[in-house]
């Protein structure tokens, strides 16, 4: 419904109170309500029309690993604190705190100042205002759910999921709908996958609040390029359907409003330990007549270059027909055994990651049955919405009739669970639904394809995920999406989709990852090499697999402009180098899995940018080429042709030890560190840290493991660090790590101790100190054998 335009801003008053929220409602009938949900996160919902119009909220989960159909109510308070709270009316404002956050809200015209805590001697600091102008549209423009605030100087903007370009995303608009962008300029491109309609502020001094618009419709949002005389300097988001649904999460810090964000939109998915060893990938294999045989040389080549594999991402080539791709039809001629191949496949250690589409081609022999069914996407009569869908027109699913959720979930199954595989990948799923006549079914409550858009690739990695749940109730699910929307993390693990071959993608690719990690969505990764586009170079592929093995996800994927295949081997003058790199990456999954338990218990990001941890450093502001993973290790990938050497700045707050080198860096100095390019990439790892590792020799047929404390003690002091492990699969106990210890010039002493069953390998630990620190090494008040390993002393101990 359209509303009247209207001459002067309406006027609130205040008409309920309630635990966790205050009812404004004006003159016009227009409602706003204020919710009040823990003492660092308020919301206000706007509804022009005195009603929700909104979908039921798929994105907010505080601390869920799912949600129920039809999603979330958009007045439903569950799972929060709904803390006390002051409501106070005075001079025309109605003012509403908390002991961390207050909004101050002009009743005539709404217009809303936010506050938090600055944790400065309990001082009030400005979080965000509205312009003063026409901040909402009260009838003013066409309808849509228009939000314009005031820009103050100096402040940054962050998040916003898979965004191309820099980390700060001031000065830019974007567009967040879903689309599939192959190829696309990792600088530049826009829109995108992912539709994450979230901001991270930072004003000037580095202080930090959270912004997030839970809308599922198209999404503008401007950060300041556009202006206008009349209304001074402001950014805008606009949401092309529903209701303006804005969470305010205070902070200051950026760390603890990033770990809030994500509690908000839920639980992230714990995934197998196998899943962050090295998954190969290509389309050309199984696009390939001979399939099968192709997909056996890639075993036979990594058993005759000694490079282990833990996973292949099975592209849809299998599904063919002709030349096109039909979901859950195995193409026989290419694979005349698929459960002989799928085992295999298991037998050398390697599990099988499919790829499955959410549309149907016109010609897909069950399309009939599907769409007699009704599970397709259709228009208001019922009559299936065909669109363009790789060389063919097809239909897309629509998960939100149960039925079709039910009809994926047994295809599933019947098609790739039940021949043995453990995982899929969710592709594809952008749904670029243009035609205005489409309509999602709801769950009862139909709704224009465009008011829901990424809904759908949420609902189907969903589908998936639970399939394989029912399949294997005692196992953790393997589940990846290309697309989705806020709280994707609950269900998969994902990628920044199919980039393009060139150096700059590198760069761009890492502050992508930031962005999501940002957003909640930390499991990620890229297409090492280059999806789209030339063979990468020898040097490049060597420097894109130095970046590669320090992101969770590291997959070499591929569908080269002419065919040729991104593969470890591709270029023998430079294998060795991969091959140790690869080496490297089995030696840091222990590592990378203690991170991904922290991101799925506490929220923690894995990757992170420099400033979410030293946000006192101005200088970590910087648009830079380092990223953390995790709060101990800065990592620092060669980016430019050409380099040996690499310069890196120390953050300021902490002293930082050459993971490689041992030297020594005082936080806040730059040094230049050698980089060769068959080298490992140059790593710092804060003094006072430790990591995991195995040392077992890797390879295609790694040794049984072999746990090491990689130690970085400081010149002097105490330290402490823990860390977890588990059996790997399954949802069973856990077992932590924990390291005290004090350091001078002449000794090191440590107290090593664990904590639970013992689940995973046996009691022994092998400690290492870095390179070239020769201090005595005291541990648990006793001496242990020295030993060596990689050239590095160390030393054996027992702990059972």
């Amino acid at each position: 419904m359209r509303r009247a335009t209207l001459s002067r801003p309406p006027i609130f008053t205040l008409s309920a109170r309630a635990p966790g929220r205050v009812t404004l409602t004006a003159d016009t009938g227009t409602v706003a309500h204020v919710f009040v949900l823990e003492d660092d996160v308020m919301r206000l919902l706007l509804l022009a029309e005195g009603r929700v119009t909104s979908p039921p909220s798929w994105a907010i989960a505080p601390g869920a690993s799912d949600l129920a159909e039809p999603g979330r109510d958009r007045m439903d308070t569950a799972g929060f604190a709904l803390p006390d709270f002051t409501c106070e009316e005075r001079d025309g404002t109605l003012i509403v705190a908390t002991a961390r956050i207050r909004v101050t809200i002009a009743l005539t015209g709404l217009h809303c100042v936010w506050e938090q805590q600055s944790g400065e001697a309990g001082d009030w600091c400005l979080m965000a205002a509205d312009r003063p102008t026409q901040a909402y549209d009260f009838g003013w423009w066409d309808g849509r759910a228009h939000h314009y605030v005031a820009r103050q100087p100096g402040e940054r903007f962050y998040g916003l999921g898979d965004r191309t370009g820099d980390c700060d995303r001031a000065g830019r608009r974007f567009r967040l709908t879903n689309v599939d962008p192959m190829g696309f300029d990792a600088e530049h491109s826009d829109p995108m996958y992912k539709s994450i309609p979230y901001l991270l502020v930072a004003d000037s001094a580095g202080r930090c609040h959270g912004a997030f618009y839970d809308s599922v419709a198209d999404v503008t949002v401007d950060l300041g390029r556009e202006l206008d005389n009349y209304h001074g300097l402001y950014r805008h988001v606009v949401a092309d359907a529903g209701d303006l649904d804005l969470w305010m999460i205070a902070g200051p810090d950026p760390l603890a409003v990033t770990r809030r964000f994500t509690w908000l939109t839920g639980r992230p998915a714990m995934m197998p330990r196998w899943s962050l060893g090295y998954s190969g990938s290509t389309m050309t294999y199984t696009d390939a007549p001979d399939a099968a045989v192709q997909m056996a040389g890639f075993l036979d080549q990594c058993a005759e270059h000694d490079l282990g594999c833990t996973s292949f991402h099975l592209s849809s080539g299998y599904t063919s027909i002709g030349d096109k791709r039909y979901v859950f039809h195995w193409n026989r001629d290419k694979f005349p055994d698929p459960v002989a191949f799928v085992a295999g496949y298991a037998a050398a250690g390697v599990r099988l990651v499919p790829n499955i589409k959410p549309a149907l081609l016109r010609s897909h022999p069950r399309y009939d049955e599907v769409a007699a069914a009704g599970l397709f996407v259709s228009d208001a009569d019922g009559t299936p919405i065909e669109a363009q869908f790789w060389d063919e027109v097809g239909s897309y699913l629509d998960f939100t009739k149960p039925a079709a959720a039910d009809w994926w979930r047994g295809e599933v199954g019947r098609a790739l669970l039940d021949h043995g595989i453990e995982a899929t990948w969710n592709d594809n799923n952008e749904y670029e639904l243009w035609d205005a006549r489409a309509r999602f079914a709801g769950f009862g409550t139909a709704q224009a394809a465009a008011a829901m858009r990424p809904v759908q690739p949420m609902l189907m990695t969903r589908a998936s995920r639970r399939a394989q749940v029912e399949a294997k109730p005692d196992q953790r699910p393997y589940v990846v999406t290309r697309s989705g929307m806020a709280g994707l993390h609950r269900y998969a693990q994902t990628w920044s989709g199919d980039n393009r071959t060139e150096w700059k993608t590198i760069r761009y690719n890492a502050r992508q990852s930031i962005g999501l990690a940002l957003s909640g969505v930390s499991n990620s990764g890229h297409d090492v090499g280059g999806f789209s586009g030339p063979a990468p170079s020898p040097e490049l592929l060597v420097r894109w697999v130095q970046a590669g093995i320090l992101m969770p996800r590291f997959s070499i994927h591929s569908w080269n402009d002419d065919r040729s295949v991104n593969e470890p081997w591709m270029y023998p003058e430079v294998l060795p180098a991969i091959h140790r790199l690869m080496a490297l990456r089995q030696t840091l999954i222990p590592f990378f899995y203690d991170l991904l338990h922290r991101y799925a218990r506490d929220y923690q990001p894995m990757v992170r940018p420099v400033w979410l941890d030293f946000a006192d450093d101005a200088r970590s502001w910087d648009e830079c080429d380092e990223h953390l993973l995790g709060p101990n290790l800065l990592a620092a990938p060669v980016m430019e042709p050409g380099a040996t050497r690499r310069r890196v700045r120390a953050p300021a707050g902490a002293d930082w030890i050459d993971v490689w080198g041992g030297q020594g860096i005082a936080g806040g100095t730059e040094v230049t560190i050698d980089a060769p390019l068959d080298g490992a990439p140059p790593l710092l790892a804060r003094a006072g840290s430790a990591m995991l590792v195995d040392l077992a020799r890797g390879g295609w047929r790694p040794e049984p493991y072999r746990r090491g404390l990689w130690l970085f003690p400081p010149l002097d002091g105490t330290f402490a660090w823990d860390a977890v492990e588990d059996a790997g699969d399954g949802d069973g106990p856990i077992d932590r790590w924990l390291v005290t210890g004090s350091a001078d010039a002449n000794s090191v002493s440590i107290q090593v101790r664990r904590d639970g069953p013992g689940t995973f390998g046996d009691s022994d630990v092998t400690l290492l100190l870095p390179p070239g620190d020769t201090r005595r090494l005291i541990v648990n008040d006793g001496a242990g054998s020295v030993v060596r390993h990689d050239g590095r002393a160390g030393v054996a101990i027992s702990l059972f």
